[in-house]
Formats: structure tokens, C-alpha cells, sequence
């Protein structure tokens, strides 16, 4: 295919898209605007490329940022000039932070425009600053053969750099564009000749970038293997991660090594088919114990660090040996004592662990340690349980057990910040069904879940629950302007507790006097939920009981997705 010749914005902008839908791009996030109309235009009719329009550019980019997590492919988002474009920033740090790939794409004005009073006009040149993985200022440029080609380079550029090279993120393209923005045609504006720039490689990329899954070298494996079989104390940790394909060698590995596996819901080892008798789940309460019977030798850990911040604290203070794998080039070390970092795929790893040249690998010979750690599993497990019943009111931990068993396997769950993220991972039992739970956690803002939850139910048209607070969900009510049509049954569970009920967990809450607590920091909004669902002709239900939740979640269907408030225990 040619690109489109109508004038020089229509051609470039053309052949832009059409790299990004042969590198693998499936999806845009535009919102209106004038000076972006060639980008959105030709994102909009290029076969392959799905594009989702959406009114608020905050929205949008969270919207964007839950489609890339959940698919692990790069999204555009596309925006005009002016504020707009820093409306994207909270996203662009937690895709940061995340590492999360994104390819935001902002129109400007072009250079003549710029600093002299024209409208819609503000500095965009590295506006995300660190933030990103790579910023270019576009150009101008005509409709040559070095134009056009300059286009495709920097649309394959932008998706490699993006999809991790080496490590996933967003990437940042600033679009100084003139007139004619519009369509109209303008004779003679597309001058180039030579095929490759006009129609790029077929089916193909103009250039692809392959990176290749890697284990580690056989030194470092042996040095791991070596680690491993002088420790009979062993304690694994699986962190955020979204790679269900660990579990499998994981569950192996910490057989091998008699090893508790303290998993997250969010590592996708706490739920699944595979083995998990060696899963732990309430590790904040079995840290604060702080039992030397409990302190490991060595800590193998995958993805970044579980939420517990007792973990944390009690693991960092232990002189404990320490491996982390990080695939993604980052540092997720808050313990600041690990011995060794290894940058290379999980599971190429745990196999080359699980099968070293010289033998299989053996861990501690009895299961004392690891028994101890079920054991204190199993009495906090109880205790959690007995807490719920003490309630007075529906506890937030049941309601989160209670919607993971609810849910179909293959299902999505998508957690906010705050309290929602802590309540579910120390309620939350180990289940058989293979789910995949996400989480906002780099930045660890409360913005744009609702929109993030949208996201990943668009991009992947499984059934998604999205779980939050009460001060989470007002914060991005308008975010459900984009809860229509979507392809499965999605769900919006409000955890209502009247305002921000971590902060009584904070010692703020002793040293500040209740009525500047209460205003300051609790902070009740005092805004109805369903009036909200109903503002954006969303479907609602009240859940008062157990039975009530069982109750809407059996009656939400594809299309709209459905608000469920749940008055819970503040």
C-alpha cells in the first residue's frame, strides 16, 4: 500500500501509522483536538490499528497505560497541542515506573509558533522529562523520500524503544505540524519516488528490533546453584510481575529448595493451576512476629517487592543472602542489601537452575523451615478469617476474598492503590482458578484506575473486575465516560468506607486533633456512587450482604460495565 498523497501532513503521518501497525501496534487512544488531526486521522484508517477516542486526555492515558499492561503490547496515545499533552504526565511516570510500554505522540505548533502568543502554545520539549524512555522533537519535514522514511524509522524507533530496548516504557514523540491540518489536497505535495519510502516493506517493518530471552551465563548459574545449596533456609518472594509462564519451574524450584513462596496476588503465583502448596499469603502478619525460626538464609525474589512494608523492614534488618531476577534493567532493591541482581528472562532462568550441567539442583534435605513457615500460615490464615467475622459491617478483606472466587477463570482483576491493593493482598487465599491481577504500583497513585481497569478490558475482552476505593473512584469518575461497549462482562467494585481510610493507619492520626484529621486527611466526599454509575448510564447495584455481591456479579453481561458499591468496614 501507498500512502495517503493528499498533502505533505496526511503522507508522513500515513506512513508513521503504518509502521506502527506493521511492528505490531493493535491500538490508539486519541482525544479531539485540532492541531493532532493528521496523527489521529491516520491512525484511525489504518487497517490493524483499533482506535478508542476519549475526551480527557488524563483518562485516556490511563486507559492506554491498563491496555499495555494487560497485553503487554505498546499503545498510542495521540493528543493535540498545548496542556493537553501534560494531562498524560501521572501515567507516563507510573508506565515509568512500571515499566509499562507506551508511545505517546503530541502535536505542536510548529517552531514559528512557538513563544510569540498563538494559542493552545506551551514548552513541550521533553515535558515528561526523565520520565520517558526516549523524547525526539519530529520536525518539519516534506513529503520526500527522506521524509517519509524519516517517519517510518522513527515509528519503528518509537515501538522497539517502547517494547523494551532495553527496558519497556514510554516513549515521548513531539509533532511540530503546520497547515494544512485538515485532509485538503494540495497538488504536487508528496515529491518522493523511491518505493521503499512510499510503501516501506510490505508486510514487514521498515527495520525490526528482535531481542531475544536470555538465561544467564553458566558461571552465574553455577554461582546461584552454589548460593541455593548452602542455605537451608531458603524463602522466596514473587512480586508484581505479569508472566504467568513462571509458575510452572517457580512451584519446581522452591520444591526443590523446601522454599515458602511468600506470592502476591499480583506476582499471578498466589492463583493458578499449578502447584501451589508452597504459597504464603499473610506474610505482612507472619513478618510482624519477627520468629528466628522464621528469618531466612537466602531470599530468591522475582518482580519488584511485595506491598508489606513489615516485610520490607524485617527482611532488610535480617543479613540474609539476597538474589533478585529483574528481566526489565530496573532497581527494584528498597532493602538496599541484594547480593546479586540478574538481568535475564525468569523462566530461561529457573530451567537452567532446575537443570545445571552437573546435576539437578538440591536444596535443604529436610522441610523444617519451610514447615514452620506453613505453619504460621495457617494460624494467621484463621485469624484473618476471625477478624471478618469480629466486623461490624461487611469486612473489605471478605468482599476481596469473596470476588476472587467470584471470578471466571481467565478473568482480569485490576486493584487501586491504598487500602484496596493492602486489603487484597492479606485477604486473599490461594485458588485454583488462573487469573491475572494488576495493579497501578510503581508510582502508587490512586489516579486513573477506573480508566487503567477500562483499558485492559478493552485491549484484551476478558471479563475484568476493577477494584477500588471510594476516594479512587470519585477521583476518576470521568474515566467512566468510557465504560460502554466493551466486549466482557466487566464489574467496577467500589469499596465505599466514606473517604481515605489508610490514613488511620498513619501516625498522623494520633499527633492531629479529629476535626483537622477528619477534613485534612479522612476526607469523606460525601458524593453518591450510584449517582455517578447512573451520570455516565452505567448499570448499579448496592451490595449490603455477601449474598447481595454473589447477586451482581451473576447479572453483569458484556456491554456497559457494571458499578457495584459495597459499604464496608472503615
Amino acid at each position: 500500500m501507498r500512502v495517503d498523497s493528499t498533502n505533505t501532513n496526511t503522507s508522513l503521518c500515513s506512513a508513521f501509522a503504518e509502521e506502527l501497525a506493521r511492528s505490531g501496534m493493535r491500538l490508539a487512544v486519541v482525544s479531539p483536538g485540532s492541531r493532532s488531526t493528521p496523527l489521529a486521522i491516520a491512525l484511525f484508517r489504518q487497517e490493524g490499528i483499533e482506535v478508542e477516542v476519549a475526551l480527557d486526555e488524563r483518562s485516556a492515558s490511563f486507559f492506554a497505560l491498563g491496555a499495555a499492561q494487560s497485553t503487554g503490547l505498546p499503545v498510542a496515545l495521540v493528543c493535540t497541542s498545548g496542556t493537553a499533552a501534560a494531562n498524560y504526565h501521572p501515567a507516563v511516570a507510573e508506565a515509568d515506573l512500571s515499566a509499562v510500554p507506551l508511545v505517546v505522540l503530541t502535536a505542536d505548533r510548529p517552531p514559528e509558533l512557538r513563544d510569540v502568543g498563538a494559542g493552545q502554545t506551551i514548552d513541550q520539549i521533553k515535558l515528561f522529562g526523565s520520565s520517558v524512555r526516549w523524547f525526539t522533537e519530529v520536525g518539519s519535514h516534506d513529503a520526500d523520500d527522506s521524509g517519509l522514511l524519516h517517519y517510518r524509522s522513527l515509528a519503528c524507533r518509537a515501538w522497539a524503544t517502547a517494547s523494551g530496548d532495553p527496558r519497556p516504557g514510554p516513549v515521548h514523540l513531539n509533532f511540530p505540524l503546520r497547515d494544512p491540518l485538515a485532509p485538503i489536497e494540495v497538488p504536487g505535495a508528496v515529491t518522493a519516488e523511491r518505493r521503499l519510502a512510499l510503501e516501506g516493506r510490505g508486510d514487514a517493518p521498515l527495520t525490526q528490533v528482535d531481542s531475544v530471552a536470555c538465561g544467564a551465563d553458566l558461571a552465574t548459574v553455577s554461582r546461584v546453584v552454589s548460593m541455593i545449596e548452602s542455605a537451608d533456609r531458603i524463602l522466596i518472594l514473587a512480586g508484581r510481575q505479569t508472566d504467568p509462564g513462571i509458575r510452572e519451574p517457580l512451584g519446581r524450584l522452591a520444591e526443590a529448595c523446601r522454599a515458602p513462596v511468600l506470592a502476591e496476588p499480583t506476582s499471578q503465583f498466589r492463583h493458578g493451576p499449578h502447584d501451589r502448596g508452597a504459597v504464603v499469603t499473610a506474610y505482612e502478619r507472619i513478618a510482624a512476629r519477627r520468629d528466628p525460626a522464621l528469618a531466612p538464609e537466602l531470599v530468591i525474589r522475582l518482580g519488584e517487592f511485595p506491598t508489606s512494608k513489615r516485610l520490607r523492614i524485617w527482611l532488610s534488618e535480617l543479613d540474609s543472602a539476597q538474589i533478585v531476577i529483574d528481566p526489565d534493567h530496573g532497581w527494584y532493591e528498597p532493602t538496599r542489601t541484594a547480593d546479586l541482581i540478574l538481568r535475564c528472562d525468569p523462566a530461561t532462568l529457573l530451567h537452567q537452575i532446575e537443570n545445571t550441567a552437573e546435576s539437578r539442583v538440591e536444596g535443604p534435605v529436610d522441610s523444617d523451615f519451610r514447615d514452620g513457615w506453613m505453619t504460621a500460615e495457617d494460624e494467621e490464615r484463621a485469624e484473618i478469617e476471625r477478624s471478618w467475622l469480629a466486623t461490624d459491617g461487611l469486612a473489605a478483606g471478605l468482599v476481596q476474598a469473596r470476588v476472587a472466587e467470584l471470578q471466571e477463570p481467565g478473568s482480569i482483576v485490576y486493584t487501586a492503590s491504598s487500602m484496596a491493593i493492602r486489603d487484597q493482598e492479606e485477604s486473599l487465599p490461594s485458588l485454583d482458578k488462573d487469573l491475572c491481577f494488576l495493579a497501578n504500583r510503581g508510582a502508587n497513585g490512586i489516579d486513573g484506575l477506573v480508566a487503567s481497569g477500562l483499558g485492559a478490558a478493552r485491549a484484551t475482552g476478558l471479563p475484568t473486575t476493577i477494584v477500588t476505593g471510594d476516594l479512587g473512584f470519585f477521583h476518576d469518575v470521568g474515566s467512566l465516560a468510557l465504560g460502554q461497549d466493551l466486549p466482557a462482562a466487566t464489574r467496577i467494585v467500589v469499596l465505599d468506607n466514606d473517604g481515605g481510610a489508610i490514613f488511620e493507619r498513619l501516625p498522623q492520626r494520633q499527633a492531629i486533633a479529629d476535626d483537622e484529621f477528619e477534613a485534612l486527611m479522612r476526607t469523606p466526599s460525601g458524593l453518591s456512587v450510584e449517582d455517578a454509575a447512573r451520570l455516565y448510564r452505567l448499570p448499579f447495584a448496592e451490595a449490603a450482604s455477601i449474598e447481595d455481591l454473589d447477586h451482581a456479579f451473576a447479572e453483569a453481561t458484556p456491554g456497559p460495565a457494571k458499578v457495584i458499591r459495597v459499604a464496608v468496614a472503615g
